[in-house]
């Protein structure tokens, strides 16, 4: 076999270049992020007639609105006129309408057209066959999910998260509310680093003192379907630092969860570039965008119940304070692999047995991307 391809199943991590190339970035883009299910917001982000939610990903601009029969519908957030832009911002509301700004073509919540000035002016024109474009969508969860693509191909959102849904209804998704806002976090590094660092457990007890204090060594990891999942108990550690010992000392007890979720951190991974980080206290969704070869926004931000102790609300705050801190490291060694990646030494390195996530997620690149099998770029690609 030519030693410069690798099979799919390879215990190898990807080669560099396929983390700087804008060829296999857009390769990339049309077989691994356009065909998967992304997430827009969840039902309690927009929970009156007329608020709205956006996403932007991929050149493709997303909008789910609460309409007024209380039903969710995403659209592509473009107006049939001429492509303006519709409505701004992450989250905002229009009641009874949406207007385009550009030109005032109308439409109600529930995607028909309903104004066009100067309408007796196009020729033949039919209201009807101009429509905001639908978006594919699914409500699981809470969550609204869609599907950029729009084709009937794979499997739900639900079958996704399937294996595991029995553990995770007890955390009672569908009746959080957000704590706060969305932000987006910019990185200049690919989004695999991103995605691919958030389920590499052998780097916590080196790089994150931290997490490692909250968890010690109790985390593991396993891949079932689209689902990669890592786990761990919050428990005492000599790591422990003053954020660590106060939130694990204040933490209450949450009665909807079982015991052995008490003191329990979890995160699920759907692949390719969506994870919850799931704690008692909250919720943490994480969304990483491609931009360039180069450039990610992370898109963020954590659900909760409602709590009013003061226990609680100490450690969602205390929760913040570490997850900032795990944060500003994980920043630091993503930037660190991305520059390493453009050294002419380094081509791609072997990953042990027990790394299944990030063996997981290089098959599925050089599935879905063939050229990823080859440790120099083709030059044909």
């Amino acid at each position: 076999m030519d030693d410069r391809v690798l099979p799919t199943g390879a215990y190898e991590s990807l080669p560099s270049w396929t983390y700087s190339d804008m060829d296999f970035f857009r390769a990339e883009m049309d077989a691994v992020i356009r065909p998967n299910w992304q997430l827009v917001c969840h039902l309690n982000d927009i929970p009156k007639a007329g608020d709205f939610a956006t996403l932007d990903i991929l050149n493709e601009r997303i909008v789910a609105v609460r309409g007024k029969d209380g039903s969710v519908r995403a659209f592509h957030n473009v107006c049939r006129h001429r492509g303006s832009r519709l409505l701004e911002g992450n989250q905002g509301s229009c009641p009874g309408r949406i207007r385009c700004p550009y030109h005032a073509w109308t439409w109600d919540l529930e995607g028909a057209l309903i104004n066009v000035p100067y309408e007796r002016d196009f020729e033949a024109f039919d209201r009807a066959e101009h429509p905001l474009a639908p978006v594919r969508t699914e409500v699981f969860l809470g969550f609204v999910w869609v599907k950029m693509d729009g084709s009937k191909d794979g499997p739900s959102v639900a079958d996704q998260f399937a294996p595991y849904i029995d553990e995770i209804l007890p955390y009672r998704m569908e009746d959080m509310t957000p704590l706060g806002r969305i932000t987006l976090r910019p990185r200049t590094v690919n989004w695999k680093q991103i995605a691919d660092n958030y389920v590499d457990a052998l780097h916590i007890p080196v790089a994150h003192p931290g997490l490692s204090g909250l968890v010690g060594n109790s985390y593991g990891m396993e891949v079932k379907g689209d689902i990669h999942k890592m786990w761990g108990d919050v428990m005492e550690t000599r790591k422990d630092s003053w954020s660590t010992r106060a939130y694990k000392k204040l933490l209450p007890r949450v009665e909807h969860l079982p015991d052995d979720k008490q003191k329990h951190w979890v995160y699920y991974r759907l692949w390719p570039n969506l994870a919850f980080d799931i704690y008692p206290d909250q919720i943490d969704f994480m969304q990483f965008i491609p931009v360039s070869p180069n450039e990610t926004l992370i898109r963020e931000i954590a659900y909760v119940l409602p709590d009013d102790r003061r226990e609680m609300k100490a450690a969602r705050y205390l929760n913040w304070r570490i997850n900032r801190e795990v944060n500003a490291e994980d920043t630091a060694i993503i930037n660190r692999v991305q520059d390493g990646m453009g050294s002419s030494s380094f081509t791609a390195g072997p990953l042990a047995k027990t790394e299944v996530c990030l063996l997981d997620s290089a098959r599925r690149i050089r599935e879905a991307v063939p050229s990823a099998c080859y440790r120099q770029k083709p030059a044909n690609t």
